[in-house]
């Protein structure tokens, strides 16, 4: 039986030999790209869900923990990712906790519990797998967890004649998440989850 399949990166529909199985590759002749085979969804699949289910375990120990602590004319200061959003909140910075509340905690807890129900969990309808897709590409074009680590960084180099600063158990915690997560994204074959649809 032939089989037929796009390009998920330009588009092009190839058509696959029928003698090909889940040992071989099959490249675009187009860009390049790697074109998932019939039957790969579960090597797929469970590459996505051990990177997503490691950052989702690293995910609370990243908010949660303390991640920098802070010394200025002898007052020392710790503070944990969410116990600054609480600060900013408290203190009046509505806007700004709310920006980081969303686009460092909300957004990228909600792309790695999406890659979880598509690739592991599976707990919605399959006539909801694209909804449910649409929904993780969305917002993972939102999930600010990387920049905001930069952003960190950047602070800290700045900082650094000013005051003493220590990182605290959060910062691999934190590193390993976003690593994670990215892993997650890049290993998840969209095509794939329609595999058990067509079978």
């Amino acid at each position: 039986m032939t089989e037929f399949r796009a390009c998920h990166c330009c588009g092009q529909i190839h058509e696959l030999p029928a003698d090909l199985h889940l040992g071989q590759k099959a490249e675009c002749v187009r860009c390049g790209a790697g074109i998932s085979l019939p039957g790969s969804r579960r090597m797929t699949a469970s590459r996505t869900a051990a990177a997503a289910t490691g950052a989702f375990v690293l995910f609370w120990p990243a908010v949660l923990c303390p991640i920098l602590e802070i010394e200025k004319l002898g007052v020392r200061q710790q503070s944990s990712v969410l116990g600054g959003i609480i600060d900013l909140l408290k203190h009046g910075s509505w806007f700004v906790g709310g920006v980081i509340l969303m686009f460092s905690i909300i957004f990228p807890l909600t792309k790695i519990l999406l890659l979880l129900e598509l690739s592991l969990l599976e707990f919605l309808h399959r006539r909801h797998k694209a909804r449910t897709l649409r929904l993780m590409e969305h917002v993972g074009k939102w999930s600010m967890m990387d920049v905001m680590l930069l952003a960190l960084l950047v602070m800290l180099v700045k900082l650094g004649n000013l005051v003493e600063f220590h990182f605290g158990p959060a910062v691999l915690a934190f590193v390993l998440c976003v690593a994670m997560s990215m892993v997650a994204s890049l290993s998840f074959d969209p095509h794939a989850i329609w595999d058990d649809v067509e079978s």
